[in-house]
This record gives structure tokens, sequence and C-alpha cells, in this order.
């Protein structure tokens, strides 16, 4: 007779995310989407390879992109806390990127999440050496990290406990886990996706692929970036919302 497969505890470098999934039980994501015309962004990478040799992400250009856009739409770059007889919001004068990476931690694929800092204000060279530091370093070291890794080790109730105590803590969400959220799968075959990145806007970027699209009534084939939204209805409604989106959208066309 075979002993049936009882499982195992689920490793500890998966820890933070259920404690974030925890957290963000509690938001009321509603979705969008659209296409963004990345001609502008090709050519303007194309062109800073060639005189500054640096490839900029696509993911630095969404980040810039959203920062000034959210820095325009104060209302959607806030949080709240607590149920719906006692929600309280805050509004921050700056704004902060979170951006997850897909990295390995003690042998184990896990999601690691970056703040980009004051992004409203910050430049793609400024943005691009953050993403590549985190990026190319090594998560057993960097200090970004340092937090994630004190989870791992913790006890489980203790562990929880002190996730739960920062997100509930309105001053210190900003610093931990941004004002806004950019997650990105486009270096696969993934046209597009819809995450909640504990923020009151999270932004999927897909990959750019060349799709047919209408220009001054001619069909042409250009490079094309399906960028979605998840915004919390706790905090904005569906009107500005789509306002972030489009001005996002529009912000990058005009790159």
């Amino acid at each position: 007779m075979t002993t049936p497969d009882t499982g195992e505890l689920l490793p500890r470098q998966r820890r933070h995310t259920l404690f974030f999934l925890e957290v963000i039980r509690d938001f009321s994501p509603v979705f969008l989407d659209t296409e963004v015309d990345m001609s502008g962004v090709l050519a303007h990478r194309a062109a800073a390879l060639e005189s500054e040799g640096v490839r900029y992400a696509t993911t630095a250009y969404v980040l810039r992109a959203a920062g000034r856009v959210l820095a325009k739409h104060p209302d959607a770059n806030a949080a709240v806390r607590g149920g719906p007889r006692r929600l309280r919001i805050a509004h921050y004068p700056f704004v902060n990127g979170k951006v997850a990476l897909d990295r390995t931690l003690d042998g184990r694929r896990v999601v690691l999440g970056t703040i980009v800092p004051h992004v409203h204000e910050s430049e793609l060279p400024a943005i691009q050496e953050h993403l590549e530091r985190v990026r190319d370093g090594d998560p057993e070291n960097l200090p970004e990290f340092d937090g994630v890794r004190k989870l791992h080790r913790a006890p489980w109730a203790e562990g929880r406990k002190a996730f739960r105590a920062a997100a509930d803590s309105l001053a210190l969400r900003p610093h931990l886990n941004g004002t806004f959220a950019v997650t990105s799968l486009g270096h696969r075959a993934v046209d597009s996706f819809h995450s909640v990145g504990g923020t009151t806007t999270t932004f999927g970027v897909g990959r750019v692929l060349d799709r047919p699209v209408v220009r001054e009534g001619r069909i042409v084939v250009a490079p094309v970036l399906r960028l979605s939204l998840a915004f919390d209805h706790r905090v904005i409604d569906g009107a500005e919302a789509a306002d972030v989106l489009t001005e996002v959208k529009e912000a990058l066309e005009s790159v």
C-alpha cells in the first residue's frame, strides 16, 4: 500500500506573497485597458541606445508617464484603510512607483517589489538606473529586500503580524508599497493582463507587438502595447480612472 501524498509546507520564500494577498482582500478592483502606439517610444529608445548606450525599459517609460499623470490626479494618488464605516484616506504629495520583479531568492523563484521614488519628477536615466540596479543585483544582499528576508526568517505569526501592521499604516505604505504599481509580463508572449498591486492604481504591461492601426483613414502596421489599469473603486470612480489611463496613453504616444 502506498502512502498518500500529504504535501509539504509552503516554502518560506513565498510568505510575503501570501501576506500580501491577505491584505488586498479588502480591495474593490475594477479593470480597464487600452492600446498604445509605441512608435515614438521605440524611436526614442533606439536613439538613446545609439547616443547614450542605454536601452530604456518599457517599464521605465510607463513609470515616468504614470508618475506625471498621477501628480495631476491627487485623488488617484491616495490610499485607504479601515472598514466601510470608518474608511480613512491619505493623499500623498509625491508619487512613488512600485515595480514587480521576477527574481530568485534562496533558490526559489519569487516576485519581489521595488519602490522607485518620486517618479513624478524623475527622468528616464534615474528610473532606468534604479531598475537595473535591482534587476542585476543580488536579492540576497540588496537593502531593498531586507524586510522580505526578515519576514522569511521570522515565525509565521510574527511575520504576518508585522506585514499587516506595515500595510495598515498610511504613513508607511507609500514607502513600502508605492502610491501606484506597475507590473510587466511583456518579456514573454503575453498580450495583456490585469493585476492588483496593493495600490489604488496598478498598470499591467503586456508585450509590444506589430498590429494593424488606422492612421488618417489608412490601415498601417505599428508597434502596439496593450496597457491595463486596475483601480480600487473605494478610492476613485471609473471616470477618473479612465482619465488617468487615457492621459498615460497620450503621454507614451507623445514621447
